[in-house]
């Protein structure tokens, strides 16, 4: 089941970055890395912030075992729903309604014209937070069933909308470009929302939802329920901002360097989300379910075994996708982006960006698995502090490294910052558990594999450097 779960995740995932590396070879291609590609990054980024601490990592993490517990399902589901989507919907209008002031303040470094042309791109963008929150509500309901194919395959629309805005786009100038893409943002989240209602149909989850209509008489039933649920999802979203924080003050540091910094980030941190997509986050929304359900039973040691599995598949997988991606760093940028507007020198730089991002690899996604103890358990408070407290280091480290190493400084204080948040999830999972996990032949095995594979990606490298 873990493996059927993993791979169906990860093959979704893989058809989504795919189409996703093919939308950014077409940005790269048309904008390359300048005003307008920063533009668009920012205000595609806002929405994203959101998304990942509302609506896709805290919500998920809360609402799972809460629905898991729930004794009326249906009623609480929908409940927590409505309450959602009105709250985003007045976040939405606000954002709109005040969109050049929002934009200056995720790009303080941007002067005045730069935040006139960017604030309207922002106001358009933020509508795909309403729509990706219909989305991750339908998927927690079907990832409940053990159905993840459609929500791993459904942002692939997302990336397709966006390639066709680009296509159409053609021979708009820059500033016209950046429109189109924002339009795609929009049309992305409505197709992903048109196929996740249809899967709700299919799997005949939509009896469930029918507590609707008797949420006015039985709300007070579910009371305590819900109560608990928003404290967990209170500290799930200061546990769950915190990565998307360090995004922000990257972004914002970044709007003080040179031209480009900010895309140079960005376009690194797209191949850096790939393994831990395809991997990371893949294998721990195939196993979270099943880990909730186990602890719900009170059933810890066949938790602590799925745990245990997950951890040595991606284990392996991070550590070899680590080591391949820095010493290829350069080929990578090269073969992706460099073409167009994307200059040598761009790739340079770019490279550099992703081999600091890479750094933090392991630590990141090994800690995302360690952390599905902790909201099993309904301790998303301690996750919380531990991920505010890794936050903290890693700007630390943000505003020490910028000076000498400017943006490549920020993507490794983006790495540090992981490795505080893996020693704090381990400590809280248990040091003594933790080395039982690793306590075996399979410690050894993965060292010897990945120095076989170190030795084979350096040959590599020398011949690509030949060629290229």
């Amino acid at each position: 089941m873990i493996i059927k779960s993993f791979f169906t995740n990860s093959i979704g995932i893989l058809v989504s970055r795919i189409f996703g590396f093919i939308r950014d070879l077409l940005t790269a291609n048309i904008l390359g890395a300048n005003i307008y590609s920063d533009m668009f990054f920012v205000a595609f980024k806002l929405p994203n912030l959101f998304r990942r601490i509302f609506a896709e990592g805290a919500f998920t993490q809360a609402f799972l075992p809460a629905f898991t517990k729930s004794r009326q399902k249906g009623v609480f589901a929908v409940g927590v729903f409505v309450r959602f989507f009105i709250f985003i919907l007045f976040l939405t209008l606000l954002v709109v309604l005040f969109s050049p002031f929002v934009t200056k303040i995720f790009a303080y470094g941007f002067n005045d014209e730069q935040v006139a042309n960017t604030a309207p791109l922002v106001s358009i963008n933020f509508f795909y937070l309403a729509l990706i929150y219909i989305v991750t509500f339908i998927a927690s309901l079907l990832q409940y069933r053990s159905h993840f194919a459609v929500t791993a395959f459904s942002t692939a629309l997302l990336n397709i909308a966006m390639i066709t805005a680009l296509l159409l786009s053609d021979p708009a100038t820059p500033q016209d470009t950046v429109y189109y893409l924002s339009f795609g943002v929009v049309a992305g989240g409505v197709l992903q929302v048109l196929v996740h209602l249809y899967a709700l149909k299919k799997v005949k989850i939509l009896p469930l939802l029918i507590g609707a209509v008797k949420y006015r008489k039985t709300h007070k039933q579910n009371e305590g329920e819900k109560k608990s649920f928003y404290k967990n999802f209170f500290h799930s979203v200061l546990g769950g901002s915190t990565v998307q924080l360090s995004a922000f003050i990257d972004t914002w540091l970044a709007s003080f360097l040179a031209t480009g910094s900010i895309s140079y980030l960005y376009y690194a941190n797209r191949i850096f989300q790939l393994p831990l997509a395809l991997f990371a986050i893949a294998l721990s929304i195939g196993i979270f379910p099943r880990i909730a359900k186990l602890i719900n039973r009170n059933e810890q040691d066949e938790a602590v075994k799925l745990l245990s599995k997950g951890f040595w598949i991606l284990a392996f997988l991070l550590c070899g996708s680590a080591l391949g991606g820095i010493i290829l760093s350069k080929p990578i940028i090269n073969l992706l982006y460099e073409r167009g507007s994307f200059t040598a020198e761009d790739t340079i730089v770019c490279a550099q960006v992703l081999s600091m991002y890479l750094l933090g690899l392991i630590p990141f996604g090994l800690s995302r698995i360690f952390s599905l103890w902790l909201f099993g358990h309904q301790r998303q408070k301690e996750a919380a502090i531990i991920s505010a407290i890794s936050l903290g280091g890693g700007i630390i480290f943000s505003f020490i490294l910028v000076y000498p190493l400017g943006v490549v400084g920020l993507a490794l204080a983006n790495s540090l910052g992981g490795f505080f948040l893996f020693i704090l999830t381990i400590r809280a999972f248990g040091i003594k558990a933790f080395f039982g996990i690793i306590k075996s032949l399979k410690s050894a095995l993965l060292i010897l594999a990945l120095i076989i594979e170190a030795v084979a990606l350096i040959f590599l490298m020398e011949i690509l450097n030949a060629y290229l």
